[in-house]
């Protein structure tokens, strides 16, 4: 191994063009060409890598010396936990200076992006952010030279982002308009008019993620190289395969002359249950003329009738002489040939004959003599199913043929960022890499592009492409993605791999970076690990996933481990990020209780959420979300790090200074205005209710006890600033939206799912605050917008929920002012009466309205008599754990816990109510996560 460093470290390589050995500056130092850069870095990785401390460090790769050196590109990239992030940032960074201003309102507007650029598919991964979409956001918050941190990278589409912030072309893509005298970045208010919000030029970039797969990509995406003399690497790569590999892939047609196959259609062999005989599940299933796959199909021996899910597969013995393993797999045959005929306008298809057949069977005997990977498939929640196959090992997740040609392609990649192109095709040239009926019949091919996203699926009837051809595709699109970034420096990133959680940045740079923008794991959505093994053990190194921030079974990770990452992540970046400046993080999944795990570990590691909103597919807009709601579209969350100023005041102000401080802080970070259409859209932060729950978890999360109460709050909140169609405005602010709001035709509410009680009460309030309604005007309304009661959840009726939140008119005495003023606003028969007026009160009679804060705390000690009293009766609770809850009961027994200083009381109850119902209510989980801390720390004592 020490030979094999020391040949690295010569670097007498051709993998770098002729262009690159001009003198370079790289990190405040000089070097007369690229190689000796090279060089330079290498060595002190080298010597790094003999360190023990620093292999310890979280969540550093499985591989050896040799090929982290070989992959790595120091110091904008290692295969490893980067050493040199720190003098990036001494180099590139600025120091926080409390004084200088900045001020940004969270980004609320549309974001609109396709992924369909050449960068966009350069090469797949499972999730990826178009770098268009996170321009936008990079040009909002930062300046030119700005420091950026994203360290959840993945293929690093935020480093391509900040490089193209300096191009003109790019940024005037976006719909933006560019000064070229001053680099002034230009976009339109609300009336139209240009007006300027940022400036054009490069930001700098760390870029850190555990997957070594992906942080190769990103190394690549972010690099600097030739992009013609990369071409013609490739060229000469593929003309150098194409002589010694074109043969494989050759077949003739009828009249003798050879074609070259376009792709093979390989079957799952079924053996039948009757009569022991071979089914060939593309000849009995497969319905050519109809475009569909039978669910039952006859025996083509015996004509009973079978089906897939009931039929055994065959099986049969695969031999690797370099491991000298057999192994059992299920059987596959070729079934069909699309090849095409040189000069020949049309492509041609056949059966496999006997020639076909007799060059796959000598290929099959044919020893590989080239290294490829024999690296066994770990245990996982992904990996399970083509292990059940068969496919044990990644050498068995190709056809020969194909397997015999890579490991060729592969022992002939002399120039290194070749090794991209090949790792962006071996997905479609895998059995993953699944036949689509309808798109063979209708779409004129059937050549899919890789297997299913985010999983690992082994199907029946599976597409084998020629590796030249894939690679040649692959090919054009990179060549014109990285011709796209032919005017950016390729220096203005360094990616590092390791895990989040722990980042190789000591607590000297604290405060050092301008902005933060991540696309994390969420939950169970993807197993990362395990779905980029294939591409890993190509690389020849492996992600450490002891760090890796998911829900797996299989690594015995709950989502109490998945949080616990992630606070630990977000609070790496809150500990970089500086006072005042904003997280952007964006979400993309389904489940609520994932989503209000992301949000308490937002909130654990001291940021405060100003703006969550959803984007909008279908008519490209964004919708705020408020609650724990069902979450069905991706989510862009804005978070701050509170500023120096306010978090030294806070430490020094009483409880009551401490409430207002915060208010005011808080609300100076809020959107001002959201528009869609014609129509300003409602701030959810904005909403006095949410502004107090904002308080409350602030002073809990902060060890200090809640000086105020919710009435108490909202008339401070009169007091003190202006309302605004139901939301809470700064001065300066509310002559802002006063403007906006004259210039549109109305307000656009919220879309309410209403799941469980809590949001049942959001959904009455909206309906009942600008039209109170009768019982029987409110129910068929009420039940349509059910969107399935959470099942662990008790289902109240809507007549106990109105009845403990809202207040109905009997039409005895005045009628009430919110009446009155829908009444005579919509009934100009009953305008000009008074409000004892008989005709008034009848109209008036039997109608629900939200009460004014004085009624409202009336009715809220009530409910929360009660609430507490069913608390007791869960608390009290032996046995089994509780199948349903009503959980605002839980919420008020355990604030009522938390003032009592009561932390046992709120564990206890805690474990008796269905997990479920835990992990998807933000509140539970801040008062239970907070209680846990708080009995932890008087254990110590």
């Amino acid at each position: 191994m020490a030979d094999r460093k020391q040949d690295l470290l010569d670097l007498k390589d051709p993998n770098y063009s002729s262009a690159e050995y001009a003198a370079v500056e790289c990190l405040g130092k000089t070097f007369s060409n690229d190689k000796e850069r090279r060089e330079y870095f290498t060595a002190i990785l080298a010597e790094k890598l003999n360190d023990p401390e620093f292999r310890r460090t979280d969540g550093f790769p499985i591989g050896d010396d040799e090929n982290i050196l070989e992959l790595s590109n120091p110091p904008f990239y290692t295969a490893c936990p980067n050493p040199f992030v720190e003098d990036f940032i001494r180099h590139y960074g600025r120091t926080y200076n409390p004084e200088r201003e900045y001020k940004r309102d969270p980004y609320a507007t549309d974001v609109s992006e396709g992924k369909t650029t050449p960068i966009y598919n350069a090469h797949s991964y499972h999730t990826k952010v178009p770098h268009k979409a996170i321009m936008r956001y990079i040009l909002h918050y930062t300046n030119p030279g700005d420091l950026i941190m994203d360290s959840f990278c993945g293929t690093g589409m935020a480093g391509v982002a900040a490089e193209l912030c300096g191009d003109y072309d790019e940024v005037e893509s976006l719909g933006y308009k560019v000064e070229k005298s001053t680099g002034e970045v230009f976009s339109k208010d609300d009336d139209g008019k240009w007006v300027p919000f940022s400036k054009l030029g490069e930001r700098k970039v760390i870029l850190n993620d555990l997957g070594s797969a992906a942080t190769f990509m990103a190394g690549v995406y972010n690099s600097s190289f030739n992009c013609e003399f990369f071409s013609e690497q490739a060229e000469d790569l593929l003309k150098n395969a194409e002589s010694q590999l074109g043969w494989m892939y050759e077949t003739k047609h009828k009249d003798g002359v050879v074609g070259k196959i376009n792709f093979t259609i390989w079957s799952d062999v079924f053996v039948c249950s009757e009569c022991a005989e071979d089914i060939i599940f593309w000849d009995a299933a497969i319905d050519l003329e109809l475009a569909k796959v039978r669910d039952n199909f006859p025996c083509p021996s015996c004509n009973v009738l079978a089906s897939k899910k009931n039929l055994p597969r065959k099986w049969i013995s695969s031999y690797n002489p370099k491991s000298d393993c057999t192994t059992k797999v299920t059987a596959q045959v070729p079934v069909l040939i699309n090849y095409s005929i040189e000069g020949a306008a049309k492509r041609f298809e056949k059966r496999p004959d006997d020639d076909d057949l007799a060059l796959i069977k000598k290929v099959e005997s044919m020893d590989i003599e080239e290294w490829f990977p024999m690296d066994m498939l770990p245990a996982g929640d992904k990996t399970s199913e083509p292990i059940s196959n068969g496919i044990v090992s990644v050498d068995l997740f190709y056809t020969k043929r194909n397997l015999l040609a890579l490991s060729k392609i592969y022992s002939l990649i002399e120039y290194a960022p070749l090794r991209f192109l090949f790792t962006a095709a071996l997905g479609g040239l895998s059995k993953l890499n699944q036949f689509h009926l309808k798109n063979y019949i209708f779409g004129g091919g059937g050549v899919n592009p890789g297997p299913r996203k985010g999983v690992i699926y082994t199907p029946s009837i599976s597409l084998e492409n020629p590796p030249l051809k894939v690679l040649r595709d692959r090919l054009r699109t990179q060549v014109r993605a990285f011709r796209s970034k032919d005017n950016c420096s390729g220096k203005s990133s360094i990616v590092s791999m390791g895990s989040a959680t722990r980042l190789p940045i000591s607590s000297e740079f604290d405060n050092s970076l301008d902005y933060v923008f991540i696309d994390p794991p969420f939950g169970s959505n993807l197993m990362y690990s395990e779905l980029s093994f294939m591409w890993e053990s190509w690389l020849k190194i492996f992600t450490e996933n002891s760090f890796e921030a998911i829900e797996n079974k299989t690594q015995k990770k709950t989502v109490d481990i998945y949080r616990s990452l992630m606070t630990q992540s977000f609070k790496e970046a809150y500990r970089l990020l500086k006072p005042g400046r904003w997280i952007t993080i964006e979400f993309s999944n389904t489940k609520s209780h994932v989503w209000n795990n992301i949000q308490t570990a937002i909130s654990d590691s001291g940021f405060i959420v100003g703006n969550v909103s959803a984007l909008d597919k279908k008519q490209g807009g964004i919708n705020s979300i408020v609650g724990s709601t069902a979450v069905k579209q991706d989510l862009v969350i804005s978070a701050y790090k509170p500023d120096d100023g306010f978090e030294n005041r806070f430490s020094r102000e009483s409880n009551d200074e401490g409430v207002w401080d915060f208010t005011r802080t808080h609300l100076s970070y809020l959107p001002v205005v959201k528009r869609q259409a014609n129509e300003v859209m409602r701030i959810p932060e904005r909403d006095p209710r949410i502004l107090f729950d904002q308080v409350v978890s602030f002073f809990v999360r902060n060890m200090r006890d809640v000086p105020i109460s919710s009435k108490e709050f909202q008339q401070g909140l009169v007091e003190r600033y202006s309302k605004r169609d139901g939301m809470i405005f700064l001065p300066e602010q509310v002559v802002v939206y006063d403007r906006a709001r004259a210039s549109v035709k109305g307000l656009r509410q919220l879309v309410i799912f209403v799941d469980d009680e809590a949001s049942a009460i959001e959904w009455l309030r909206q309906h009942l605050t600008d039209k109170p309604q009768s019982y029987q005007e409110i129910h068929p309304k009420f039940i349509s917008e059910l969107s399935g009661w959470k099942k662990a959840e008790v289902l109240l009726e809507l007549a106990k929920i109105l009845e403990q939140n809202f207040i109905r008119y009997d039409g005895n005495g005045p009628v009430p002012t919110q009446i009155n003023s829908y009444l005579t606003k919509n009934w100009h028969e009953v305008r000009d009466l008074g409000r004892d007026s008989p005709a008034l009160k009848k109209k008036a009679k039997d109608r629900w309205y939200v009460p004014n804060p004085d009624r409202e705390e009336d009715l809220q000690k009530l409910r929360e008599r009660d609430l507490l009293k069913q608390f007791e009766e869960y608390k009290s609770h032996s046995g089994r754990q509780l199948k349903t809850v009503r959980m605002e009961a839980v919420r008020c027994g355990f604030k009522k816990a938390w003032q009592d200083k009561d932390y046992t009381t709120i564990i206890q109850v805690a474990e008796k109510i269905p997990e479920s119902l835990l992990q998807e209510d933000p509140k539970l989980l801040m008062w239970y996560d907070t209680a846990m801390t708080r009995e932890s720390d008087s254990s110590l004592f």
